[in-house]
């Protein structure tokens, strides 16, 4: 035999150990992280089968409220119809805002983050990952439960606003709304457990090298959409608590005459409704900017001046939310304050846009079918842009406020900036979910069905608006200019309608009659596109080093070497799903961190949730109360396998090199995420804070007791009480970081008996008989407070406690000194929400005159 052919045979052979050798790593990882099937499928927590399982469900929603938005245009089609009487059209209007808002935009662009994030950033799940499927239970409970009411006929009807006194039980006397702020604040939970879960596993899970300044642009979109989430949501909820409470128990926070007052349910929903609208729009906007360089076959044009865009868009947000209450008697020098900045967050919008336009110009565009969505999009969006600025014009909006004008705007806006990027984004990724493409005939006739009708049904409304057409009517009589433009606009509508059932047609058929798509079947540069297609449950079989932001334009046949297992964190026979954990600035590797696997907790707990949700809208309080008790129980034994317990990490060891896992450090993920959960929590008690001053200052009928109706030194007692025994607290811990346990027990011990005592002064207060929370709003908002503050001093108790079972046992030592740290975060944040409330309670009235 010659030489040559011995060389091809070795080469053979070779290739065919390698080949063997990876099939067998990668059986391994799958024995790790399989997905079950059958009943077993419910306790997956796997972010590419969570995230798919929010888009899914996203869509379902999405179709539900597309044939509710068909039954309102057929309503206005013509003037004088009866095809749907006031009080029906009322529940389909709610039902459409509330479905379109709060159950398909947020919840499908997190779903498509918590599918994409991981694997853009060479990471193997995101950080939480028994967080995230609570997160979908929550999300699909409370959305079904929602959408329950509209087949009972007790659907929300006081707009998906639900503005007071509207809302309030005077007007609104049955269960309707009672369905939106209980459900509604079911599904929050879903959107905000999925805010702290991508903002920690940007910071902490990505790719050994991956420095924030080359992170895939995509992921800067998501963090300050996921940090907006973090922020804003917390005072739709703290709203839709007291509403609730004021329907349910009488608290009177909205109610003038008792000294509450209806535009504080305005400042709080909208301080989360104007941020809303950027959390749906930025995401989108990081489709944009990830497509376009695609398509275009060339980096993005500045980056860095997109990066900074985007942060101070989704800062500048949160100055906006009164300009949607230009009309509601606020004084001319705060309307000039908020439309300067209405109009100033068009500057960071703008730099994104010359941004794209830049990118189009420099580069060589591939009209696919994603191109014409992202083109259709910068169209319509910067139209939608200029009608926001308009709007900012508070003349021009005392003309136009609750007319179809708005209408059109933020359906341009929204439909405009979100559903277009969305569909452009779903067909580019979509060989990631099927491994096949999709048709490019039917594509195209969808885009231009959408485009089309879309402009018809909006553009046309502007001009409705302009005539004076308010919203929220059900019918409106013949001979007012409107019969034309209503007639078009429902023709439009169709169309659109006709335009998504083509795509969804495709979607369907790609299935069974697309082409496979291959690898990388676009040329991208992320990241996401080195996996196999679809991907595996463990998405990288081996974890790259990145060195720069575009690492497969840089070594395209970089999957192939991972999925070979020629990088790092290859050893599976530990049992462990692992990661790496790096530091938020550099990307350098810092720990090992080891996530947890399937489990039926957070399924468990989210039924409780939702028993706990129903029990509370057909007031059986009892019933209330056992799912309560019963949801806390699930979840406290769900912290229980964390860190050193053995079903956590079945082993400890790592290989010859490699850092520690994070469990035996002093900087873990669940700092990061106990510390980005009580941001959350401190933006829900400044909103309640805001409430208790806003009353003070604003309320036409603020009712001050004559005599204090709280004594102040018990408030003062419990917050001293926990100042005295921060200092020696704090020393333990510095002995622990220094893998010192001394005295470790007994200071929880400890932490635990003052959190009880704390609870019981607090408990007093709370029953005190001259607090009367059913008759004045002053005492309503005390009342709050004060329960706020006990259920925190509870809670950090309870955790102490287990916190010293964990110390006896073992889990928790010198060794593994990580959990006391974590619920430290909690009793810091609870000395200060105390000295705060003493502050506002007992030193402000008398400070500002009162009793």
């Amino acid at each position: 035999m010659s030489a040559s052919h011995e060389k091809q045979r070795d080469s053979r052979e070779t290739q065919c150990r390698e080949t063997a050798d990876a099939d067998a790593l990668h059986d391994q990882f799958n024995e790790v992280w399989g997905n079950p099937r059958g009943w077993r499928a419910l306790t997956i927590v796997n972010h590419t089968t969570l995230g798919l399982r929010f888009m899914v469900t996203g869509l379902g929603f999405f179709i539900f409220g597309l044939l509710l938005a068909m039954l309102i245009r057929t309503q206005l089609a013509l003037p004088g119809n009866a095809f749907m009487g006031p009080e029906m059209y009322n529940q389909v209007f709610t039902m459409h805002g509330t479905v379109m808002m709060f159950l398909f935009a947020v919840p499908m662009m997190e779903g498509l983050a918590v599918y994409l994030l991981p694997k853009m950033l060479g990471a193997r799940d995101l950080v939480f990952p028994r967080l995230s499927a609570l997160g979908y239970w929550c999300y699909l409970f409370g959305g079904l439960i929602i959408c329950s009411s509209l087949l009972f006929g007790v659907a929300p009807n006081a707009g998906w606003f639900m503005y007071t006194p509207l809302s309030s039980a005077a007007h609104s006397p049955g269960i309707n709304a009672d369905f939106w702020l209980l459900g509604i604040t079911f599904v929050e939970i879903s959107a905000v457990s999925a805010g702290v879960e991508l903002v920690v596993s940007i910071l902490r899970t990505r790719a050994e090298g991956m420095a924030l300044n080359r992170m895939p642009i995509y992921a800067w979109y998501i963090l300050t959409m996921a940090m907006m989430i973090v922020i804003g949501f917390p005072p739709l909820i703290l709203g839709s608590i007291l509403l609730e409470l004021e329907r349910a128990a009488g608290l009177p926070f909205f109610e003038v005459a008792r000294g509450g007052d209806p535009l504080l349910w305005q400042h709080l929903f909208w301080l989360f409704g104007h941020p809303e609208v950027y959390i749906i729009f930025l995401p989108a906007a990081g489709i944009v900017s990830t497509l376009l360089p695609v398509f275009c076959g060339r980096p993005l044009v500045g980056y860095r001046a997109v990066v900074l865009g985007v942060l101070s868009t989704g800062f500048i947000s949160f100055g906006l939310w009164v300009h949607h209450m230009f009309t509601v008697g606020i004084p001319q020098l705060a309307q000039a304050f908020f439309s300067v900045a209405s109009m100033l967050v068009a500057i960071p919008t703008a730099i994104q846009v010359f941004s794209w336009i830049a990118t189009l110009w420099l580069g060589k565009p591939r009209y696919n079918v994603p191109m014409l969505w992202l083109v259709g999009f910068l169209i319509i969006f910067v139209c939608g842009g200029l009608t926001g600025v308009m709007l900012a014009l508070v003349p021009f909006d005392w003309q136009v406020h609750d007319t179809h004008f708005v209408v059109a705007h933020f359906h341009y806006v929204l439909i405009g900036g979100m559903l277009f990027p969305l569909i452009a984004g779903l067909y580019y990724w979509l060989p990631h979910f099927s491994g096949r493409m999709a048709s490019e005939r039917l594509g195209k006739w969808g885009f231009w069905l959408v485009f089309i009708g879309f402009n018809m049904t909006f553009l046309i409304m502007h001009w409705t608006g302009l005539l004076g057409m308010p919203r929220r009517v059900y019918t409106y009589e013949s001979g007012l200019g409107w019969d034309m433009p209503n007639l078009i606009s429902s023709i439009g509508s169709f169309i659109m309608v006709i335009g998504i059932a083509t795509l969804l047609l495709d979607l369907v058929l790609h299935y069974r009659y697309g082409k496979p798509a291959g690898n990388n079947p676009w040329q991208a540069d992320t990241l996401e596109w080195a996996t196999a297609l679809p991907p595996n449950p463990y998405n990288f079989v081996s974890l790259a080093k990145v060195t720069d932001r575009h690492p497969l334009w840089r070594a395209p046949d970089l999957g192939e070497s991972m999925a070979r297992g020629e990088h790092a964190l290859t050893v599976i026979d530990h049992g462990r799903r692992e990661t790496w954990g790096v530091d938020p600035l550099t990307g350098k590797v810092r720990e090992i961190i080891h996530l947890p696997g399937n489990s039926w907790l957070p399924f468990i707990a989210a039924c409780f949730i939702a028993v706990l949700c129903l029990s509370l809208l057909t007031k059986t309080y009892l019933l209330a109360l056992v799912a309560c008790f019963a949801a806390i129980v699930v979840l406290l034994r769900w912290s229980w396998e964390n860190g050193a317990h053995p079903k956590a990490a079945p082993d400890a060891r790592t290989q010859p090199g490699e850092p520690p896992l994070h469990s035996r450090t002093c900087d873990g993920p669940g700092l990061w995420g106990m510390g980005v959960t009580l941001l959350s929590n401190g933006a829900l008690y400044l909103s309640l804070l805001f409430g208790w001053f806003y009353l003070w200052t604003v309320a036409p009928n603020w009712l001050v007791p004559d005599a204090p109706v709280l004594n102040h030194w018990l408030l003062l007692a419990a917050a001293l009480l926990l100042s005295l025994a921060t200092p020696w607290h704090r020393r333990v811990l510095a002995r622990l970081r220094q893998g010192d346990a001394r005295g470790l027990f007994t200071c929880q011990v400890g932490l635990a008996v003052v959190g009880l005592i704390q609870s019981a002064l607090l408990l007093v207060a709370l029953l005190s008989e001259s607090l009367e929370p059913t008759v004045r709003a002053h005492d309503a908002v005390i009342f709050v407070m004060l329960a706020y503050s006990l259920g925190h001093a509870l809670l950090a108790s309870i955790l102490s406690m287990l916190q010293a079972l964990r110390i006896r046992i073992g889990y928790v030592s010198g060794e593994s000194p990580y959990e006391p740290l974590v619920v430290a975060q909690l009793w810091g944040y609870n000395l200060g929400v105390l000295w705060v409330s003493y502050f506002a309670i007992a030193l402000f009235p008398p400070a500002f005159g009162g009793a």
